[in-house]
């Protein structure tokens, strides 16, 4: 199949089965198309869609963006996951706002030099938004071409990636450059799916060495197989008189960056010894719920989370920028909190509401907070 067979196979299947009415498919700009692609990534389009059209409404031009607190962008992210790409697109849309004057800048170059934009983002940006002849090269066209071409090895190897630039450079069409990008994009998101592929309802049938070699579900190859290792952490859930629980702000870099989160403390520490010497505050009450493993794409994180009902005065803590006294029943702070937390926030509200926990009774017998 030559590289015009391609192209013409792939733009005549997005002609009658591509994806048309997505909602960063309206109003092509590169800000709209920019913000969809960063959400994109490592995430499906059905959980994007309501953090898009939220995102969107809130910041409709770049400059909106720049101009909000980092605070507010992680509140609107919360629960996308991957927060270093918030951060970076706010970062970015700063950057554009001083260099270009809010104006998405229109070279591969001048894009790629933005905060979390790699080659392939770029040429998406440029190519879907503006028609430009850029080449893609995200996880489903790496599939598509890993299939098609069978190309050995794990697609994330730098040789194997230079190969798979090569044939995207070569098929990538002088012509109709967005729809073509979309399409392999949505070929690969709907047709060559990681598990179980339509081979049938692919255009590319006929030129496939994967499925010429019933070889599908070796392709693409697998990264070599290494045990995450685990990391535990201490979550006390601190509990005022009002019920309101204590968060601090992480970071601004790492995992979790700059969103609110509970005090970590390492297993084994004694909480009520931490809580007097860093907080000033008495536990009245613990209670250990059971562990919580959340999964990194490098490690496992085995939470041990703990309610913990104190008593005392935190005048020194509420002065600080670093920590927030976070009302669970009432309407949420205007910060990001990262999925995990926020379901056991979650969790430590329905139990309330259900009077399964009643810290009050108990503090009114201990004394008054």
């Amino acid at each position: 199949m030559t590289p015009k067979q391609f192209s013409k196979r792939v733009l005549r299947w997005f002609e009658q089965y591509g994806r048309k009415d997505l909602p960063w498919q309206k109003q092509r700009t590169p800000y709209r198309v920019w913000v969809s692609e960063i959400m994109l990534q490592q995430t499906q389009v059905a959980t994007v869609i309501p953090y898009y059209q939220r995102f969107m409404r809130r910041f409709p031009r770049l400059r909106d963006l720049a101009a909000a607190p980092q605070d507010e962008v992680l509140a609107l992210w919360s629960g996308l996951g991957y927060y270093a790409r918030a951060r970076n697109l706010h970062a970015a849309a700063q950057q554009v706002q001083i260099q270009y004057g809010a104006r998405f800048p229109r070279t591969l170059e001048q894009v790629m030099a933005l905060p979390g934009i790699g080659r392939s983002t770029a040429g998406a940006i440029l190519s879907l938004s503006c028609n430009q002849h850029h080449p893609i090269l995200d996880g489903n066209v790496k599939r598509v071409l890993c299939r098609f071409y069978a190309v050995a090895g794990w697609p994330g190897n730098g040789a194997v990636q230079q190969v798979l630039w090569q044939h995207a450079e070569r098929l990538t069409p002088q012509q109709g450059v967005a729809d073509y990008n979309q399409a392999m994009m949505d070929l690969g998101a709907t047709v060559c799916t990681r598990s179980r592929p339509r081979c049938d309802d692919c255009p590319l049938q006929a030129g496939c060495v994967a499925v010429q070699q019933h070889r599908q579900s070796d392709y693409p190859q697998k990264k070599s197989a290494s045990k995450k290792p685990l990391k535990q952490v201490l979550m006390p859930m601190i509990l005022n008189r009002q019920n309101q629980v204590l968060l601090f702000k992480r970071p601004p870099s790492g995992i979790w960056g700059g969103l609110l989160s509970f005090p970590e403390l390492t297993p084994g520490d004694d909480i009520g010894h931490w809580c007097r010497e860093h907080l000033q505050l008495t536990v009245l009450r613990q209670q250990e719920w059971p562990v919580r493993r959340h999964s990194f794409s490098h490690y496992h994180l085995d939470m041990l989370p703990t309610v913990v009902w104190v008593s005392g005065q935190m005048s020194t803590v509420m002065d600080s920028k670093q920590w927030v006294w976070y009302n669970s029943t009432g309407k949420p702070a205007n910060a990001g909190i990262a999925a995990p937390v926020q379901r056991l926030l979650q969790e430590l509200q329905e139990l309330q509401e259900l009077g399964v926990s009643k810290p009050l009774r108990v503090r009114d017998e201990l004394g008054q907070c």
